[in-house]
Protein backbone atom coordinates (compact mmCIF):
# COMPACT_ATOMS: atom_id res chain seq x y z
CA UNK A 1 0.00 0.00 0.00
CA UNK A 2 2.92 2.39 0.67
CA UNK A 3 3.98 2.07 -2.98
CA UNK A 4 0.47 2.99 -4.09
CA UNK A 5 0.57 6.04 -1.84
CA UNK A 6 3.74 7.49 -3.27
CA UNK A 7 3.07 6.58 -6.88
CA UNK A 8 0.98 9.73 -7.40
CA UNK A 9 3.13 12.17 -5.41
CA UNK A 10 5.49 13.07 -8.23
CA UNK A 11 2.48 14.21 -10.23
CA UNK A 12 1.84 17.05 -7.78
CA UNK A 13 4.71 19.17 -9.15
CA UNK A 14 3.25 19.24 -12.65
CA UNK A 15 -0.06 21.09 -13.11
CA UNK A 16 -2.12 20.51 -16.23
CA UNK A 17 -5.47 21.89 -17.27
CA UNK A 18 -8.08 20.50 -19.62
CA UNK A 19 -10.69 22.68 -21.24
CA UNK A 20 -13.43 20.58 -19.67
CA UNK A 21 -13.71 17.96 -16.94
CA UNK A 22 -11.57 15.01 -17.97
CA UNK A 23 -13.35 11.79 -18.90
CA UNK A 24 -11.58 8.53 -17.92
CA UNK A 25 -10.43 6.19 -20.66
CA UNK A 26 -13.02 3.80 -22.00
CA UNK A 27 -12.30 0.20 -20.96
CA UNK A 28 -15.24 -1.34 -22.83
CA UNK A 29 -13.39 -2.00 -26.08
CA UNK A 30 -14.89 -5.43 -26.62
CA UNK A 31 -13.52 -6.03 -30.13
CA UNK A 32 -9.86 -5.37 -29.28
CA UNK A 33 -10.13 -7.33 -26.05
CA UNK A 34 -11.67 -10.29 -27.86
CA UNK A 35 -8.95 -10.15 -30.51
CA UNK A 36 -6.20 -10.09 -27.87
CA UNK A 37 -7.70 -13.03 -25.98
CA UNK A 38 -7.93 -15.08 -29.17
CA UNK A 39 -4.24 -14.52 -29.94
CA UNK A 40 -3.23 -15.01 -26.32
CA UNK A 41 -5.10 -18.32 -26.10
CA UNK A 42 -3.46 -19.58 -29.30
CA UNK A 43 0.04 -18.60 -28.13
CA UNK A 44 -0.60 -20.16 -24.72
CA UNK A 45 -1.53 -23.48 -26.33
CA UNK A 46 1.64 -23.40 -28.44
CA UNK A 47 3.71 -22.67 -25.32
CA UNK A 48 2.21 -25.66 -23.52
CA UNK A 49 2.98 -27.94 -26.50
CA UNK A 50 6.53 -26.59 -26.72
CA UNK A 51 7.15 -27.15 -23.00
CA UNK A 52 6.13 -30.81 -23.32
CA UNK A 53 8.34 -31.20 -26.39
CA UNK A 54 11.39 -29.46 -24.90
CA UNK A 55 11.08 -31.19 -21.50
CA UNK A 56 9.69 -34.70 -21.98
CA UNK A 57 8.50 -36.61 -18.96
CA UNK A 58 7.33 -35.32 -15.61
CA UNK A 59 9.13 -31.98 -15.84
CA UNK A 60 7.35 -31.12 -19.10
CA UNK A 61 3.99 -32.11 -17.60
CA UNK A 62 4.53 -29.92 -14.54
CA UNK A 63 5.71 -27.00 -16.67
CA UNK A 64 2.66 -27.24 -18.91
CA UNK A 65 0.43 -27.21 -15.80
CA UNK A 66 2.05 -23.98 -14.64
CA UNK A 67 1.54 -22.35 -18.05
CA UNK A 68 -2.09 -23.50 -18.23
CA UNK A 69 -2.85 -22.13 -14.76
CA UNK A 70 -1.13 -18.84 -15.54
CA UNK A 71 -3.02 -18.48 -18.83
CA UNK A 72 -6.33 -19.12 -17.11
CA UNK A 73 -5.65 -16.49 -14.43
CA UNK A 74 -4.34 -13.92 -16.89
CA UNK A 75 -7.30 -14.34 -19.25
CA UNK A 76 -9.54 -13.69 -16.25
CA UNK A 77 -7.74 -10.40 -15.56
CA UNK A 78 -8.11 -9.32 -19.18
CA UNK A 79 -11.83 -10.11 -19.14
CA UNK A 80 -12.19 -8.14 -15.89
CA UNK A 81 -10.84 -5.07 -17.74
CA UNK A 82 -7.58 -4.73 -15.82
CA UNK A 83 -6.04 -3.40 -19.03
CA UNK A 84 -6.72 -0.47 -21.34
CA UNK A 85 -6.80 -1.08 -25.09
CA UNK A 86 -5.86 2.43 -26.16
CA UNK A 87 -4.30 3.12 -29.56
CA UNK A 88 -2.12 6.03 -28.36
CA UNK A 89 -0.49 4.05 -25.55
CA UNK A 90 -0.15 0.90 -27.68
CA UNK A 91 1.42 2.83 -30.54
CA UNK A 92 3.98 4.51 -28.27
CA UNK A 93 5.19 1.22 -26.76
CA UNK A 94 5.28 -0.56 -30.14
CA UNK A 95 7.26 2.33 -31.67
CA UNK A 96 9.83 2.19 -28.87
CA UNK A 97 10.19 -1.59 -29.22
CA UNK A 98 10.72 -1.22 -32.98
CA UNK A 99 13.46 1.33 -32.35
CA UNK A 100 15.09 -1.14 -29.96
CA UNK A 101 14.68 -4.02 -32.40
CA UNK A 102 16.38 -2.14 -35.25
CA UNK A 103 19.90 -3.16 -34.14
CA UNK A 104 18.92 -6.00 -31.81
CA UNK A 105 17.70 -8.96 -33.85
CA UNK A 106 17.43 -11.13 -30.73
CA UNK A 107 14.28 -9.27 -29.64
CA UNK A 108 11.28 -11.57 -30.28
CA UNK A 109 8.81 -10.64 -33.01
CA UNK A 110 5.66 -11.99 -31.35
CA UNK A 111 5.38 -9.56 -28.43
CA UNK A 112 1.83 -8.69 -27.38
CA UNK A 113 1.44 -5.26 -25.71
CA UNK A 114 -0.93 -4.51 -22.84
CA UNK A 115 -1.33 -1.30 -20.79
CA UNK A 116 -2.34 -2.06 -17.19
CA UNK A 117 -4.59 0.17 -15.09
CA UNK A 118 -1.94 0.29 -12.38
CA UNK A 119 -0.33 3.43 -10.95
CA UNK A 120 2.93 1.76 -9.88
CA UNK A 121 5.81 2.40 -12.33
CA UNK A 122 6.44 -1.15 -13.42
CA UNK A 123 6.58 -3.42 -16.47
CA UNK A 124 6.88 -7.17 -16.96
CA UNK A 125 7.14 -9.69 -19.77
CA UNK A 126 5.80 -13.25 -19.62
CA UNK A 127 7.23 -16.39 -21.18
CA UNK A 128 4.70 -16.31 -24.04
CA UNK A 129 5.76 -12.80 -25.12
CA UNK A 130 2.96 -10.85 -23.42
CA UNK A 131 4.45 -7.46 -22.52
CA UNK A 132 2.65 -5.48 -19.79
CA UNK A 133 3.34 -1.78 -19.19
CA UNK A 134 1.76 -0.19 -16.11
CA UNK A 135 0.20 3.20 -16.79
CA UNK A 136 2.14 4.54 -13.81
CA UNK A 137 5.35 4.36 -15.85
CA UNK A 138 4.08 7.09 -18.17
CA UNK A 139 3.51 9.36 -15.18
CA UNK A 140 6.65 8.56 -13.24
CA UNK A 141 9.23 8.56 -16.04
CA UNK A 142 10.12 11.75 -17.87
CA UNK A 143 10.53 10.86 -21.54
CA UNK A 144 10.55 8.26 -24.32
CA UNK A 145 14.16 7.25 -23.66
CA UNK A 146 13.48 6.41 -20.01
CA UNK A 147 10.44 4.32 -20.93
CA UNK A 148 12.57 2.54 -23.55
CA UNK A 149 15.16 1.84 -20.83
CA UNK A 150 12.59 0.05 -18.69
CA UNK A 151 11.34 -1.88 -21.71
CA UNK A 152 14.96 -2.86 -22.50
CA UNK A 153 15.36 -4.24 -18.97
CA UNK A 154 12.24 -6.38 -19.39
CA UNK A 155 13.45 -7.56 -22.79
CA UNK A 156 16.63 -8.63 -20.98
CA UNK A 157 14.47 -10.87 -18.79
CA UNK A 158 12.64 -12.24 -21.83
CA UNK A 159 15.75 -12.96 -23.91
CA UNK A 160 17.43 -14.63 -20.90
CA UNK A 161 14.27 -16.76 -20.37
CA UNK A 162 14.23 -15.84 -16.68
CA UNK A 163 10.56 -16.76 -16.27
CA UNK A 164 11.20 -20.24 -17.66
CA UNK A 165 14.20 -20.67 -15.35
CA UNK A 166 12.12 -19.65 -12.33
CA UNK A 167 9.43 -22.21 -13.20
CA UNK A 168 11.98 -24.99 -13.76
CA UNK A 169 13.63 -24.13 -10.46
CA UNK A 170 10.25 -24.35 -8.73
CA UNK A 171 9.65 -27.81 -10.19
CA UNK A 172 13.11 -29.06 -9.20
CA UNK A 173 12.79 -27.59 -5.72
CA UNK A 174 9.39 -29.22 -5.19
CA UNK A 175 10.94 -32.62 -5.87
CA UNK A 176 13.78 -31.93 -3.44
CA UNK A 177 11.35 -30.68 -0.78
CA UNK A 178 9.34 -33.91 -0.93
CA UNK A 179 12.46 -35.84 0.10
CA UNK A 180 13.26 -33.31 2.84
CA UNK A 181 9.70 -33.48 4.22
CA UNK A 182 9.89 -37.26 4.38
CA UNK A 183 13.15 -37.01 6.33
CA UNK A 184 11.60 -34.54 8.78
CA UNK A 185 8.56 -36.77 9.28
CA UNK A 186 10.83 -39.74 10.03
CA UNK A 187 12.27 -37.96 13.07
CA UNK A 188 10.51 -36.86 16.26
CA UNK A 189 12.87 -34.11 17.47
CA UNK A 190 12.57 -30.41 16.51
CA UNK A 191 10.22 -31.06 13.61
CA UNK A 192 8.81 -27.53 13.59
CA UNK A 193 12.22 -25.86 13.73
CA UNK A 194 13.64 -28.10 11.02
CA UNK A 195 10.65 -27.43 8.78
CA UNK A 196 10.99 -23.67 9.34
CA UNK A 197 14.72 -23.79 8.57
CA UNK A 198 14.00 -25.55 5.27
CA UNK A 199 11.38 -22.94 4.39
CA UNK A 200 13.67 -20.07 5.33
CA UNK A 201 16.52 -21.48 3.26
CA UNK A 202 14.25 -21.85 0.25
CA UNK A 203 12.90 -18.28 0.55
CA UNK A 204 16.39 -16.80 0.92
CA UNK A 205 17.65 -18.80 -2.06
CA UNK A 206 14.75 -17.58 -4.19
CA UNK A 207 15.47 -13.97 -3.21
CA UNK A 208 19.15 -14.35 -4.08
CA UNK A 209 18.37 -15.85 -7.48
CA UNK A 210 15.82 -13.15 -8.31
CA UNK A 211 18.29 -10.40 -7.42
CA UNK A 212 20.89 -12.00 -9.73
CA UNK A 213 18.36 -12.04 -12.55
CA UNK A 214 17.62 -8.33 -12.05
CA UNK A 215 21.31 -7.47 -12.37
CA UNK A 216 21.58 -9.66 -15.49
CA UNK A 217 18.53 -7.98 -17.03
CA UNK A 218 20.08 -4.56 -16.30
CA UNK A 219 23.28 -5.46 -18.15
CA UNK A 220 21.63 -7.10 -21.16
CA UNK A 221 18.96 -4.41 -21.20
CA UNK A 222 21.56 -1.68 -21.40
CA UNK A 223 23.36 -3.44 -24.27
CA UNK A 224 20.04 -3.53 -26.15
CA UNK A 225 19.42 0.12 -25.26
CA UNK A 226 22.83 1.45 -26.29
CA UNK A 227 22.66 -0.41 -29.63
CA UNK A 228 19.65 1.76 -30.47
CA UNK A 229 19.27 5.49 -31.08
CA UNK A 230 18.41 6.48 -27.51
CA UNK A 231 20.54 8.70 -25.27
CA UNK A 232 22.70 6.29 -23.23
CA UNK A 233 22.64 8.23 -19.94
CA UNK A 234 18.83 8.10 -19.88
CA UNK A 235 19.16 4.43 -18.89
CA UNK A 236 20.67 5.55 -15.57
CA UNK A 237 18.23 8.45 -15.30
CA UNK A 238 15.35 5.97 -15.60
CA UNK A 239 16.76 3.90 -12.73
CA UNK A 240 17.12 7.08 -10.67
CA UNK A 241 13.46 7.90 -11.27
CA UNK A 242 12.53 4.41 -10.06
CA UNK A 243 14.81 4.89 -7.07
CA UNK A 244 12.81 8.02 -6.22
CA UNK A 245 9.70 5.85 -6.20
CA UNK A 246 11.38 3.55 -3.69
CA UNK A 247 12.62 6.30 -1.39
CA UNK A 248 10.53 9.48 -1.74
CA UNK A 249 8.57 10.52 1.39
CA UNK A 250 4.90 11.39 0.89
CA UNK A 251 4.20 15.11 0.99
CA UNK A 252 2.25 16.47 3.92
CA UNK A 253 -1.50 16.82 3.71
CA UNK A 254 -2.20 20.02 5.65
CA UNK A 255 -4.83 20.34 8.38
CA UNK A 256 -6.19 23.34 6.49
CA UNK A 257 -6.99 21.01 3.59
CA UNK A 258 -9.18 18.83 5.81
CA UNK A 259 -10.96 21.92 7.11
CA UNK A 260 -11.50 23.30 3.62
CA UNK A 261 -13.07 20.19 2.12
CA UNK A 262 -14.86 18.73 5.13
CA UNK A 263 -16.44 21.83 6.63
CA UNK A 264 -19.76 21.32 4.85
CA UNK A 265 -23.00 23.34 4.93
CA UNK A 266 -24.88 20.53 6.68
CA UNK A 267 -21.92 19.21 8.70
CA UNK A 268 -19.32 21.46 10.29
CA UNK A 269 -15.72 20.33 10.61
CA UNK A 270 -14.97 18.74 14.01
CA UNK A 271 -11.56 18.99 15.63
CA UNK A 272 -11.98 15.54 17.20
CA UNK A 273 -11.76 13.99 13.73
CA UNK A 274 -8.04 14.77 13.75
CA UNK A 275 -7.32 13.02 17.07
CA UNK A 276 -4.42 10.58 16.74
CA UNK A 277 -4.19 7.10 18.20
CA UNK A 278 -1.49 6.83 20.87
CA UNK A 279 1.18 4.24 20.06
CA UNK A 280 3.79 5.55 22.50
CA UNK A 281 3.29 2.71 24.98
CA UNK A 282 3.87 0.00 22.40
CA UNK A 283 7.40 -1.42 22.58
CA UNK A 284 8.42 -2.47 19.08
CA UNK A 285 11.69 -3.90 20.43
CA UNK A 286 9.78 -6.86 21.82
CA UNK A 287 9.08 -8.05 18.30
CA UNK A 288 11.83 -10.22 16.85
CA UNK A 289 11.81 -10.97 13.16
CA UNK A 290 12.35 -14.59 12.21
CA UNK A 291 13.22 -13.70 8.62
CA UNK A 292 15.83 -11.19 7.52
CA UNK A 293 14.18 -8.48 5.41
CA UNK A 294 17.24 -7.94 3.22
CA UNK A 295 17.37 -11.64 2.37
CA UNK A 296 13.69 -11.57 1.38
CA UNK A 297 14.15 -8.81 -1.20
CA UNK A 298 13.60 -9.92 -4.80
CA UNK A 299 15.25 -6.78 -6.23
CA UNK A 300 18.67 -5.41 -5.27
CA UNK A 301 18.87 -1.79 -4.14
CA UNK A 302 18.69 0.45 -7.20
CA UNK A 303 21.75 2.40 -6.06
CA UNK A 304 23.73 -0.87 -6.18
CA UNK A 305 22.32 -1.65 -9.62
CA UNK A 306 23.42 1.76 -10.88
CA UNK A 307 26.93 1.32 -9.45
CA UNK A 308 27.19 -2.13 -11.04
CA UNK A 309 26.25 -0.75 -14.47
CA UNK A 310 28.77 2.09 -14.16
CA UNK A 311 31.54 -0.38 -13.36
CA UNK A 312 30.79 -2.46 -16.46
CA UNK A 313 29.97 0.43 -18.80
CA UNK A 314 32.24 3.43 -18.05
CA UNK A 315 30.28 5.73 -20.38
CA UNK A 316 27.45 5.68 -17.83
CA UNK A 317 29.58 7.47 -15.23
CA UNK A 318 28.83 10.77 -16.95
CA UNK A 319 25.81 12.49 -15.42
CA UNK A 320 23.32 14.41 -17.53
CA UNK A 321 19.95 16.04 -16.90
CA UNK A 322 16.78 14.32 -18.03
CA UNK A 323 15.77 15.00 -21.61
CA UNK A 324 12.53 16.90 -22.18
CA UNK A 325 9.59 14.71 -23.22
CA UNK A 326 8.40 14.56 -26.80
CA UNK A 327 4.99 16.06 -27.53
CA UNK A 328 3.47 12.60 -27.91
CA UNK A 329 4.94 11.43 -24.60
CA UNK A 330 3.73 14.59 -22.81
CA UNK A 331 0.18 13.88 -23.97
CA UNK A 332 0.30 10.31 -22.61
CA UNK A 333 1.89 11.58 -19.40
CA UNK A 334 -1.08 13.92 -18.87
CA UNK A 335 -3.60 11.17 -19.58
CA UNK A 336 -1.85 8.75 -17.20
CA UNK A 337 -1.87 11.46 -14.53
CA UNK A 338 -5.60 11.99 -14.87
CA UNK A 339 -6.15 8.22 -14.75
CA UNK A 340 -4.61 8.00 -11.26
CA UNK A 341 -7.96 8.20 -9.47
CA UNK A 342 -9.89 5.96 -11.89
CA UNK A 343 -7.15 3.36 -11.44
CA UNK A 344 -7.30 3.53 -7.65
CA UNK A 345 -11.09 3.30 -7.80
CA UNK A 346 -10.98 0.35 -10.17
CA UNK A 347 -8.54 -1.54 -7.93
CA UNK A 348 -10.80 -0.79 -4.92
CA UNK A 349 -8.12 1.28 -3.18
CA UNK A 350 -10.76 3.74 -1.98
CA UNK A 351 -8.84 4.98 1.04
CA UNK A 352 -5.76 5.77 -1.02
CA UNK A 353 -8.08 7.32 -3.60
CA UNK A 354 -9.42 9.79 -1.03
CA UNK A 355 -5.90 10.62 0.16
CA UNK A 356 -4.80 11.16 -3.43
CA UNK A 357 -7.83 13.32 -4.25
CA UNK A 358 -7.10 15.56 -1.27
CA UNK A 359 -3.46 15.84 -2.34
CA UNK A 360 -4.48 16.98 -5.82
CA UNK A 361 -7.12 19.35 -4.41
CA UNK A 362 -4.57 20.83 -2.01
CA UNK A 363 -2.47 21.73 -5.04
CA UNK A 364 -5.50 23.32 -6.74
CA UNK A 365 -5.60 20.87 -9.62
CA UNK A 366 -8.73 20.11 -11.65
CA UNK A 367 -10.93 20.84 -8.63
CA UNK A 368 -14.25 19.64 -10.01
CA UNK A 369 -12.68 16.43 -11.31
CA UNK A 370 -11.09 15.44 -7.99
CA UNK A 371 -14.13 16.48 -5.95
CA UNK A 372 -16.09 14.04 -8.07
CA UNK A 373 -13.69 11.21 -7.20
CA UNK A 374 -13.71 12.27 -3.55
CA UNK A 375 -17.46 11.67 -3.50
CA UNK A 376 -17.25 8.37 -5.36
CA UNK A 377 -14.58 6.98 -3.01
CA UNK A 378 -16.40 8.17 0.13
CA UNK A 379 -19.56 6.44 -1.13
CA UNK A 380 -17.62 3.16 -1.31
CA UNK A 381 -16.11 3.74 2.13
CA UNK A 382 -19.64 4.29 3.47
CA UNK A 383 -20.80 0.99 1.98
CA UNK A 384 -17.82 -0.81 3.48
CA UNK A 385 -18.32 0.73 6.93
CA UNK A 386 -22.00 -0.17 6.84
CA UNK A 387 -21.16 -3.75 5.83
CA UNK A 388 -18.41 -4.13 8.48
CA UNK A 389 -15.61 -4.75 5.97
CA UNK A 390 -13.86 -1.35 6.03
CA UNK A 391 -10.48 -2.99 6.75
CA UNK A 392 -10.54 -4.27 3.19
CA UNK A 393 -10.45 -0.76 1.73
CA UNK A 394 -8.81 1.39 4.41
CA UNK A 395 -5.49 0.72 6.15
CA UNK A 396 -5.02 0.66 9.89
CA UNK A 397 -2.41 3.00 11.38
CA UNK A 398 1.08 1.49 11.26
CA UNK A 399 3.65 3.93 12.76
CA UNK A 400 6.64 1.85 11.64
CA UNK A 401 5.74 1.84 7.95
CA UNK A 402 3.66 4.97 7.29
CA UNK A 403 4.42 8.67 7.01
CA UNK A 404 3.08 11.10 9.61
CA UNK A 405 0.79 12.58 6.99
CA UNK A 406 -0.73 9.24 6.03
CA UNK A 407 -1.13 8.23 9.68
CA UNK A 408 -3.01 11.48 10.31
CA UNK A 409 -5.24 10.76 7.32
CA UNK A 410 -6.03 7.24 8.56
CA UNK A 411 -6.83 8.54 12.05
CA UNK A 412 -9.19 11.07 10.47
CA UNK A 413 -10.95 8.40 8.41
CA UNK A 414 -11.37 5.96 11.29
CA UNK A 415 -12.64 8.75 13.58
CA UNK A 416 -15.58 9.52 11.26
CA UNK A 417 -18.94 7.99 12.17
CA UNK A 418 -21.08 6.15 9.66
CA UNK A 419 -23.46 9.10 9.31
CA UNK A 420 -20.58 11.56 8.91
CA UNK A 421 -19.08 9.48 6.12
CA UNK A 422 -22.48 9.36 4.40
CA UNK A 423 -22.89 13.13 4.67
CA UNK A 424 -19.52 13.72 2.99
CA UNK A 425 -20.30 11.20 0.25
CA UNK A 426 -23.75 12.69 -0.38
CA UNK A 427 -22.42 16.25 -0.45
CA UNK A 428 -19.76 15.62 -3.09
CA UNK A 429 -21.93 13.29 -5.15
CA UNK A 430 -24.83 15.77 -5.15
CA UNK A 431 -22.39 18.54 -5.95
CA UNK A 432 -21.25 16.53 -8.96
CA UNK A 433 -24.79 15.82 -10.14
Amino acid sequence: MIKKLISFLFFCSFIITFGQVYKPLDTADYAKRKDFLRNFSSDAENLVKKSKSDYPGKKGVELSKIYKEFSKEFEKKVKEKNFVFNAAFDSKVKTLIERLRKNNTQIPQNLKILIAKDNTPNAYCFADGTFVINMGLFSWLNNDDQLAAVISHELGHKISEHTLKIFLDMINQDELDKTVVQNIKSTKENRNQRAFDVLKKRIYRKGTENRKQEVQADSLGYVIFKNSDFKKTEFINALKRLEDFDTISPRTLKVETYKKYFNLPQQEFKGKWMKKEDFSLYNYNNFKEKLNKDSLKTHPEIALRIDHLKQIFPELKMQTADEKPSESYAVLEKIARMETLPNFYYSEDYGVGIYSSLQFLQDAEEEEYYKKWLGKCFAKIYEARKNYNLNRYLDRVDPKNQSESYQQFLNFMWNLSLDEIKNIADYYQNKES
